[in-house]
């Protein structure tokens, strides 16, 4: 490794050790501090924030593999990402950062749904901890993934090594920073992605020669490549716009909108949020386009196309500015990482340890408890991630869908309809994860392929949710008047 890059890297680890000791010492005293910041968070960091948690290693890897592969047919996926996140910022974040105070101050979803519905069972709280510890731990596999690989492309380390490393650093500043630590650091490691994917694009395309020169050269490989809809059918476009309805269901992102310090601020937070990830996508996927003309001209042998990002970074920067690239692609990855460890192990402190264990647990007991779920997850995390062929999109794609299916209509629905019940909500809860399940273990094919190849999990499994939802509140006897919480009453007293 050539010591400039090595310098950028030490310097990227140095910062993000700070700020999670910066964040210890001032927001960890407490469980509320630990798991959601107190409620605090700027606009600006609320919403880079949620973006990089949300975007993680494959902004910089799968996207950018994926054009390298299939060409500007993969855009319907950033279409679909864009809107969605767009829709999640005006029909979701307001009214949940509201929502979620009125509901007893609720500090995870488990928490929002139990309060919610006011279910003395307890049943939704255990669901929804299971479909957010079952899915999350394999969505935090994804982005160790993606470490191994980075490390082992990069840097020449074994793969396993590349796991630890990646896994160490993020495990040391959320176990003791918690929530405000995975925030800042997520604002920094935002920046770093931003400037990453304007920089690296532009010196590719410049060196094949401009825009045009890149065009003629990805024509003459093949001129499908640019057709967006070359070999996509009404299905698959359906399939890949899909993937923004995942927005509404992931933990990870929406507990920035739970955690903002007001409502008036989110209109800001969504003009940040989504400038950022309108230029960052543009970026990923010129990278994509760029790096099949540069293959194509220089006659290199690419391995693994999820790796060219890390390959135009290495081969076109000085070694001072090729860490800093690298260390965008561990920002995205580290980001996301820490935020969903906190979710996972706020589950795992809140919905389990002190709801059925030790209910009287004091607030520096469940700090500890939520420590120990961090660290123990990402064990979890790294074992799943052993595979090394695994694909960052494939299990990214699986993790989405299983969230998106199982809690977004749940969360539209407990936000806007008030006759929506708890037997609504469990129902949708559970057929939206199974469906998601079955799409995609179920040794089911259709015409030779299997089901998720046929259609995106996501379709099949946020129908059924929203019909579990609508049918089985129709069928359910109404909570008390009494009981259920008057939202639009008191959303305007906490305008």
């Amino acid at each position: 490794m050539a010591i400039g890059t090595l310098i950028s890297l030490t310097l990227y680890f140095i910062v993000m050790l700070l700020i999670g000791l910066y964040a210890y010492k001032k927001s960890t005293s407490d469980v509320a501090g630990y798991m959601l910041g107190g409620r605090s968070l700027s606009p600006s960091v609320a919403a880079l924030s949620a973006g990089a948690s949300d975007m993680s290693g494959w902004m910089l890897m799968g996207l950018p593999g994926a054009m390298y592969i299939s060409g500007v047919s993969s855009l319907w996926i950033a279409i679909g990402l864009v809107l969605g996140a767009f829709l999640n910022y005006l029909v979701v974040a307001p009214r949940l950062r509201t929502y979620t105070e009125i509901a007893n101050d609720s500090i995870t979803l488990p928490d929002f749904f139990e309060n919610r519905f006011n279910d003395k069972s307890r049943l939704l709280r255990i669901v929804s901890s299971v479909v957010i510890v079952v899915f999350f731990t394999l969505y935090t596999s994804s982005g160790v993934v993606a470490g191994g690989k980075l490390f082992e492309s990069s840097f020449g380390l074994n793969y396993e090594v590349g796991l630890y490393v990646t896994a160490s650093v993020v495990v040391a500043y959320t176990l003791f920073g918690g929530f405000l630590a995975v925030s800042l650091t997520d604002f920094v490691q935002g920046c770093i992605m931003f400037v990453a994917l304007i920089l690296v694009p532009v010196v590719a395309i410049s060196e094949v020669g401009g825009l045009a020169e890149m065009k003629s050269t990805i024509e003459m490989i093949n001129p499908d490549l640019l057709n967006i809809f070359s070999g996509v059918s009404v299905i698959s476009i359906i399939s890949a716009m899909a993937w923004g309805l995942g927005y509404f269901g992931q933990p990870h992102i929406i507990v920035r909108f739970m955690a903002i310090r007001s409502v008036k601020e989110m209109p800001t937070a969504r003009r940040i949020g989504m400038s950022w990830m309108i230029v960052a996508i543009i970026g990923a996927m010129a990278t994509g386009l760029a790096g099949i003309s540069y293959v194509a001209k220089t006659g290199m042998k690419l391995g693994d196309a999820e790796t060219i990002f890390i390959v135009l970074s290495q081969l076109l920067f000085s070694p001072l500015i090729a860490g800093f690239l690298l260390a965008a692609i561990l920002a995205a990855i580290m980001s996301t990482i820490s935020s969903q460890l906190l979710v996972t192990s706020s589950s795992l402190t809140g919905d389990f340890y002190q709801a059925f264990l030790h209910r009287d647990a004091s607030e520096k007991q469940l700090v500890l408890v939520g420590r120990i779920s961090v660290f123990v997850v990402a064990l979890v995390a790294i074992y799943l991630a052993y595979d090394r062929d695994s694909s960052i999109l494939s299990l990214v794609s699986n993790a989405w869908a299983g969230f998106g299916a199982a809690f977004g209509p749940v969360i539209i629905g407990c936000l806007y309809w008030k006759d929506m019940t708890r037997n609504g909500a469990l129902a949708g809860m559970l057929s939206g994860a199974i469906t998601v399940l079955i799409w995609i273990y179920a040794p089911i094919t259709i015409g030779g392929q299997a089901l998720s190849a046929v259609m995106y999990e996501i379709v099949p499994g946020f129908i059924v949710c929203s019909l579990a939802i609508y049918i089985v509140s129709k069928l359910s006897p109404k909570v008390e008047e009494s009981i259920c919480i008057k939202f639009d009453e008191m959303l305007e007293v906490h305008k």
